[in-house]
């Protein structure tokens, strides 16, 4: 049997061990904290179900309009909905702690072997764990990332935090700084401002999600300041300083921001310290491991997949990452990763999902399509649940028609996304897409009705 030792059990670790023992390799996974990883323990998981809970408490604070009010408030809209932090974070651990317990049933069922503790490459053939070599024919490294930590901002765990400390706060914050406006720093700080805390978002960018669609990124920004938030853009942080009760925020321009907690989502650093990687002939780039389209390092039968690599940092794309390793290890039959298939969300209220080209990449000249984007607003679907902010857009190609992406800002964004994705990894046209029946009154009718336009477009 061909022995394979996998370093980490979140997402890019467990459905590579899945793989390889359904292919009959006998298998071992090193986990140093708990099956599922850092994605199902401390980051992904939690997070969402966090979210969960402020876009509920989101949607039933602007529900004014659809006749419902809530008594016992000052304005008799709002009034008698609290947040009790000790109870919803109780409720994120625990069922954190539920995904980790399935991975591990679902792995012993497997005859996946686990080995709990600090793992490292002895020599290219063997890991050595708590003083045991374990040989291996094949090694998967999915050690996964760590927040990074900005010097003269350390987190303390009680005023100046990471994400993995937020589960452990028992009162809301009165007033949540939140340094980093990417993915992580803009769905914390949208999830803290409907849960009831003041807000204050800091962007080094002119703009908040900086590196994702732009119009997806100003209707995020515009819902964000209607319903309160301070976006403090092109400000950078040069320190945090603890103040008792509180923070301070010092701005590389001299300006001071307080508040009662800060969180600091200034992005991740690659878990690939001290493993011995570059002993065993591994190259990495940056810290993070080098791979090729089918998951393999340097060293040809080590592979790497999930936040190590530093390939779109997302646990759907770690557990392909992980599965195609292991098919290509074991001799099967694959596709390389395709990155222009991956659909990515962004869990705010609304949700942005992406998959396929960009805007960015049509403005620049490096593919050539013709787009649409229909406002959300016009959706049939929309003004009965009264969401107003939002849009769906498509691109194809000029000729064809063939879809190449889209973008949709809308609630469970990460739901609709799929047929979007279907069409872009079937190679769907937009006619095809057009003649498909949408559930009518539907937020998916949107997708059919943009395929409309565009196959009208084309015939012209």
């Amino acid at each position: 049997m061909t022995r394979i030792v996998i370093i980490g059990g979140g997402p890019g670790g467990y459905e590579a061990a899945l793989v390889a023992a359904q292919l009959g390799a006998d298998v071992t996974i090193v986990e140093r904290t708990g099956l599922g990883g850092a994605c199902v323990l401390t980051d992904c998981v939690p997070s969402k179900t966090l979210i969960a809970t402020s876009t509920r408490m989101g949607v039933m604070s602007e529900s004014a309009s659809l006749g419902l009010r809530f008594d016992g408030g000052p304005d008799g809209i709002v009034g008698g909905l609290t947040v009790d932090l000790a109870q919803v974070n109780k409720r994120v651990k625990d069922l954190a702690r539920a995904q980790s317990f399935d991975v591990a049933e679902r792995l012993a069922y497997e005859d996946v072997r686990i080995v709990r503790g600090e793992a490292r490459l002895s020599d290219p053939h063997t890991v050595t764990v708590n003083g045991t070599d374990l040989p291996a024919d094949i090694i998967l490294i999915a050690t996964g990332a760590t927040p990074r930590v900005l010097p003269g901002a350390e987190p303390d765990g009680e005023r100046i935090l990471s994400w993995r400390h937020l589960y452990d706060l028992t009162e809301l914050p009165e007033e949540l700084i939140v340094v980093g406006s990417g993915v992580t720093g803009a769905e914390l700080a949208g999830a803290y401002l409907s849960l009831g805390s003041r807000v204050t978002l800091i962007s080094s960018r002119d703009r908040i999600l900086p590196t994702e669609d732009a119009d997806a990124a100003g209707v995020l920004q515009e819902v964000f300041l209607r319903r309160g938030m301070k976006v403090l853009s092109r400000s950078r942080a040069a320190a945090v300083e603890r103040t008792g009760d509180g923070v301070v925020v010092t701005l590389e321009d001299g300006r001071k921001v307080e508040g009662s907690h800060c969180l600091m989502t200034v992005g991740m650093e690659p878990n690939t310290r001290g493993i011995g990687l570059e002993k065993a002939g591994v190259k990495l780039s940056r810290g993070f491991v080098q791979v090729d389209k089918v998951s393999r390092t340097s060293v040809s039968h080590i592979y790497a997949a999930g936040d190590c690599t530093g390939v779109m940092m997302l646990a759907s794309v770690a557990a392909m990452q992980g599965r195609i390793a292991m098919w290509h290890a074991l001799g099967e039959a694959v596709q390389p990763l395709k990155l222009g298939w991956v659909a990515a969300n962004i869990f705010t209220d609304p949700e942005v999902a992406t998959v396929g080209v960009t805007q960015k990449m049509i403005d620049a000249g490096e593919v050539n399509a013709r787009s649409v984007m229909l406002p959300l607003f016009s959706n049939p679907r929309a003004k009965m649940q009264g969401f107003e902010d939002g849009f769906v857009k498509l691109f194809c190609r000029p000729s064809t028609g063939i879809v190449l992406g889209g973008v949709i800002v809308a609630p469970r964004a990460s739901e609709l996304i799929l047929a979007v994705s279907l069409a872009v990894q079937q190679h769907l046209t937009v006619d095809q897409l057009a003649q498909t029946f949408a559930v009518y009154p539907s937020l998916s009718g949107s997708i059919t009705e943009a395929s409309r336009r565009l196959m009208q477009e084309s015939a012209y």
